[in-house]
């Protein structure tokens, strides 16, 4: 069996990428189909995905990163005998959230909470040296690529701080070692 991870976003993609390349998943490259984590919100609207799924004979267990996790994951016909499962984890309100928790301002972020989202807020007062947070996965890669460990703790601290998701919703920390 191989699972097949799905991101929602580019900067999810990213983060999913500096763990899988510091070794801090539950799985490594060789257990994803294609050796690789995708970015694409579905099956169908990648052709690279559609090809590993047609190559690869076996099981595949699919896992979606995002944080709207409303829209449901469609399987084509055709790969409903191989696709065996669909499990979500969930990065809502916004990735930008385990920035903030990183600099210490969760505190600070949730006195504004109602009025402010996290992506207008890390606007605000996220840098990484001299630059200001810019969503971008060159951001996030400069921020946490040479400090997976503080990722891996702002991940768990996000699930301690935030509670449960739906029944149907992991949360990131979930799929770490």
């Amino acid at each position: 069996m191989k699972y097949l991870v799905l991101c929602e976003g580019q900067n999810e993609h990213e983060i999913m990428n500096i763990l899988l390349e510091n070794d801090l998943l539950t799985f490594t490259e060789n257990d994803l189909l294609g050796l690789n984590i995708y970015h694409a919100r579905q099956i169908t609207s990648s052709a690279l995905v559609k090809t590993e799924l047609n190559i690869y004979p076996g099981k595949v267990s699919v896992y979606r990163i995002g944080d709207i996790q409303s829209e449901k994951i469609r399987i084509p016909i055709e790969y409903k005998e191989k696709i065996t499962s669909v499990t979500k984890y969930c990065t809502k309100p916004e990735l930008e959230i385990l920035l903030i928790i990183a600099e210490g301002l969760f505190f600070e972020y949730t006195k504004r909470k109602s009025k402010t989202k996290p992506k207008t807020f890390a606007k605000q007062y996220i840098r990484c040296g001299k630059k200001k947070y810019d969503n971008s996965t060159v951001f996030y890669r400069k921020y946490f690529g040479n400090n997976p460990d503080l990722l891996v703790s702002c991940i768990r601290e996000y699930k301690r701080i935030n509670g449960a998701h739906k029944s149907d919703e992991g949360y990131l920390a979930d799929l770490l070692k």
